[in-house]
């Protein structure tokens, strides 16, 4: 069984045992998310597309680390300007293991 959740403007599709790296949330090491705006899923049965079903579904996770990506050189330059700018960056994530799918 898997799904295709929303979060951090994103989606992902996720199977139980997953382990995800999503944008930043507000959470511990150790506590549980529940990931509740699923678009779809998928199981034994077929797929499920009825909205009033997937109002109901929810992905519990549990955070299992917070870090920061690998950082990215960001470079702005003007030909014949003697314009040139260097900024890095590191965007932080949340690392989730998907426990259960409820449907």
């Amino acid at each position: 069984m898997y799904a295709v959740v929303t979060t951090g403007g994103k989606q992902v599709r996720v199977s139980e045992g997953d382990v995800i790296r999503v944008e930043k949330l507000e959470a511990q090491v150790g506590d549980t998310v529940e990931l509740d705006q699923v678009h779809f899923l998928s199981g034994d049965k077929g797929a499920v597309l009825d909205s009033a079903a997937l109002d109901k579904a929810k992905v519990v996770c549990e955070v299992t680390g917070q870090g920061r990506r690998k950082k990215i050189r960001v470079f702005k330059m003007k030909r014949r300007k003697n314009y040139h700018r260097t900024q890095g960056h590191r965007q932080c994530y949340t690392e989730l293991k998907v426990q259960k799918i409820q449907a």
